[in-house]
């Protein structure tokens, strides 16, 4: 039986610690599945891992349809969120609702939309027709050139501030999901206990309900220089199939994110 919303509900009542990370294939859904990951998310960092470029932003919604249903056709139970692409969800509530069909068609169970407040609209919009949402805030790679950079975020008391108030407007709107990305662990923390619905960190400390890594990531295959957050678990593990083991069981027990990958 395929996991659903509500039994991600239940694991997060029941204080479980959700895993996720990022898939793009049939192949690596099916590993990542056997491994017991809870939630596969089809990211636009698939622009950067895949197709090799220097951002999100190329990423089409056909990309992101091809790559959702490669996904889906790999798993059986696995929980399947979606990225909705750059230019996607910055239009029309109608159109918006147009866009994240296509994903659910193609097999995605939740949209993620990037955005604080000012997506309040178009979310409470699209989960009163029954396309469930997960909302991003704080780093929003779809933002970069505004942000000047993958920076952490929130540091300030008015950012902090601010960050508490979208999360909490976006929740009243129907956000069935949080994802804080590149958060203060103190500040993601606060964020997480304020509100009633499941929060994924990704650079944003221990105490989120769930945590993802880009898959390439914590493999150790993309190159460059790696983000603070983010640990090999390939170091110390023979297969990959190992790694991600590693990584679910580390994550559930609260061994991982460690001090030395939050802020």
């Amino acid at each position: 039986m395929r996991t659903t919303q509500s039994t991600l509900r239940e694991m997060y009542r029941a204080g479980e610690k959700i895993t996720a990370l990022t898939c793009y294939d049939a192949c690596f859904s099916t590993i990542l599945e056997n491994a017991g990951i809870d939630i596969l998310l089809v990211g636009d960092s698939l622009g950067n891992v895949l197709q090799g470029n220097d951002t999100t932003l190329a990423v089409s919604l056909d990309d992101m349809c091809y790559h959702t249903r490669c996904v889906y056709t790999g798993t059986r139970k696995t929980f399947v969120m979606s990225d909705m692409p750059f230019g996607t969800f910055q239009v029309s509530p109608e159109k918006t609702f147009e866009n994240a069909s296509k994903l659910l068609a193609a097999g995605a169970q939740m949209v993620k939309i990037e955005g604080g407040r000012i997506m309040a609209e178009t979310i409470l919009f699209l989960t009163l027709r029954g396309i469930p949402v997960c909302a991003h805030i704080f780093l929003s790679p779809q933002s970069i050139h505004q942000l000047g950079g993958y920076i952490v975020q929130g540091k300030s008391e008015q950012a902090s501030k601010q960050l508490l108030d979208d999360a909490l407007v976006l929740e009243k709107a129907g956000a069935n999901m949080l994802l804080m990305e590149l958060v203060p662990a103190t500040l993601a923390k606060s964020v997480t206990n304020e509100l009633s619905i499941p929060t994924i960190g990704i650079g944003s400390g221990a105490d989120c309900s769930a945590q993802i890594l880009v898959l390439h990531d914590m493999l150790g295959l993309y190159p460059g220089k790696k983000p603070r957050f983010v640990k090999n678990f390939m170091i110390d593990s023979s297969t990959i199939p190992l790694a991600i083991t590693n990584y679910v069981d580390e994550v559930k027990n609260g061994l991982f994110p460690g001090a030395e990958h939050q802020f």
